[in-house]
């Protein structure tokens, strides 16, 4: 076995099949004057573009603000190159997914304007207009997270960080995972009993759904070792023709920090942004490996043939894996 740089760490054998032969981790783009890199990782294939959105920091006005961010990847003739994105229309986004011939951003909203899942273009203007801001008139907390089903259903977590950070208005709903059917306009509460659902994703065969609880710090900066830092996962059982979310387990558990932004491979196996970088377990539940990042990652996407590109607040890393491993979503 070759040896495998020192920001691989293996802890399953089953790890060194998706590292390949040479994995690498580079640093892709660097940006200090503010955490550029933190949510979204939207990779679009058609163009070798990444919608990324930053954490919150204050512009020049003192204004709280998250900046969405159009990264152009390059290769190894050209650099990778960013550009600042409009986002006004999208009142502090956070996560986000490839939808239709755009992305659908999560926005945590503000005082005035609403928390919901917003359509963006992906081409200049970047136009966005607003999908849903409530559940049947009572207004969503800070929509976070987001993953489409094959049946056109969007799936999203809202958790009361907004409120808690002081952008939001007093919860008037639970923390819960929601189904909106874009056709029919119909919204569903799917699970609650969550401390911060945060980051959700679908098994390859869409059979399970993982949620990401990130109970463990709270939005004013609170941090406590007995609350979750756990993802969950959920059977998907259809009656009378709809989808519910049951058998609730415990799938795993982060060892540093909290599992926020959260994908599968095609094989099952699953990755999730923690506080020492990117973890992978197995569909089993077994931490195969991690990817160290000093200072973790909240978010990532995969790229083409086996490429993990690595949110980590001021800087953006490119992880190459085995060019056989594909991401779940896109499958290249």
């Amino acid at each position: 076995m070759a040896d495998i740089p020192s920001a691989f760490a293996v802890f399953d054998d089953r790890f060194h099949r998706l590292l390949g032969p040479s994995p690498s981790l580079e640093l892709l783009l660097e940006h200090h004057d503010y955490p550029f890199a933190h949510e979204a990782g939207v990779y679009l294939p058609s163009t070798d573009e990444i919608f990324i959105t930053s954490n919150q920091f204050f512009n020049s006005s003192g204004q709280r603000c998250i900046q969405i961010s159009k990264i152009s990847v390059g290769d190894g003739s050209r650099k990778a190159t960013r550009e600042e994105i409009s986002s006004d229309g999208v009142p502090m986004a956070n996560g986000g997914i490839n939808y239709k011939d755009g992305i659908l951003f999560c926005a945590q909203g503000s005082e005035t304007q609403a928390s919901g899942l917003y359509y963006m273009s992906s081409s200049s203007p970047y136009t966005s207009n607003l999908l849903i801001s409530s559940f049947y008139g009572r207004p969503f907390n800070s929509v976070n997270d987001v993953v489409i089903h094959s049946d056109g259903s969007i799936w999203f977590t809202d958790p009361i960080y907004g409120y808690e950070q002081g952008y939001r208005p007093k919860p008037e709903l639970p923390n819960q995972v929601y189904r909106y059917d874009p056709v029919t306009k119909g919204i569903r509460a799917m699970a609650d009993g969550f401390g911060r659902p945060n980051g959700i994703a679908f098994s390859p065969d869409e059979k399970t759904v993982y949620v990401t609880d990130t109970d463990w710090i709270h939005g004013d900066g609170n941090v406590n070792g007995m609350r979750p830092s756990t993802i969950y996962a959920f059977d998907i059982t259809y009656y009378s023709g709809q989808p519910f979310m049951t058998n609730r387990r415990l799938f795993a558990m982060a060892a540093n920090g909290i599992p926020d932004g959260i994908k599968c491979d095609v094989d099952g196996n699953v990755y999730s942004g923690c506080g020492d970088g990117i973890n992978v377990w197995c569909p089993g539940g077994v931490l195969l490996g991690a990817i160290k990042v000093e200072g973790g990652a909240a978010n990532f996407c995969f790229g083409r043939e086996g490429s993990l590109y690595i949110l980590n607040e001021k800087r953006m890393w490119k992880a190459q894996l085995a060019k056989s491993v594909r991401g779940g979503l896109l499958k290249i």
